[in-house]
């Protein structure tokens, strides 16, 4: 989208209706699913409507038979990103369990947060090299955004939720971190690249 000059959301949009009525087996998801989860992870976050200072990334994902869109919202503090909000919308058929169903999502946001940004489980000769976690870094309650969750009310059959928010997280993370910063994020985790964390430096005039 960036190569091309076209919004980012609107790309996806459009490449949906391309994939309407197909019946090409290899498009498992559902086009129109996906194109209302996109749609209201757009109004729910104010995709594009947040004050200055606030930067947003997004990414839509499907997995186990569910659609799911997130935002993040990023702020600089100290010259570095920080999420401040995961907004989540999830269209997994109907909801049995609206309590379970919440704990699942949000969990699944908050541990994609922590592998995205801090986890880095190394081997060295087939030996790993954290065996508890004062070796292996988690994320710590005090770095969880605050996680705004939709649910998509529909009559179709339950979906899986125990993964389908994790992998995406990191995605709008990386997104949001881009439009903060202007340096692109390729690698997990992202504490590990301090110099591709830091905002752009400020003029000073004397």
């Amino acid at each position: 989208a960036e190569l091309m000059e076209v919004d980012k959301i609107q790309l996806r949009l459009d490449l949906l209706q391309k994939v309407k009525g197909t019946t090409d087996e290899r498009i498992q998801y559902s086009p129109e699913r996906m194109e209302k989860v996109i749609n209201t992870a757009v109004e729910k976050s104010g995709w594009g409507t947040k004050p200055e200072g606030v930067y947003q990334g997004f990414v839509n994902y499907y997995c186990h038979n569910s659609h799911v869109a997130e935002v993040a919202d990023v702020v600089m503090e100290n010259g570095n990103p920080v999420v401040k909000k995961i907004t989540c919308v999830v269209d997994c058929g109907i909801v049995i369990n609206p309590l379970g169903a919440l704990n699942q999502i949000e969990g699944g946001v908050i541990d994609g947060i922590g592998h995205s940004m801090y986890g880095d489980f190394t081997f060295q000769n087939g030996v790993p090299q954290a065996t508890n976690f004062d070796k292996y870094r988690l994320i710590r309650m005090k770095e969880a955004p605050i996680v705004e969750t939709h649910l998509i009310q529909n009559e179709f059959s339950p979906t899986g939720l125990g993964e389908p928010t994790l992998p995406p997280a990191g995605g709008a993370i990386a997104n949001a971190f881009k439009a903060a910063t202007g340096k692109r994020l390729y690698k997990q985790p992202f504490s590990k690249y301090p110099e591709l964390l830091k905002g752009p430096e400020k003029e000073i005039i004397g």
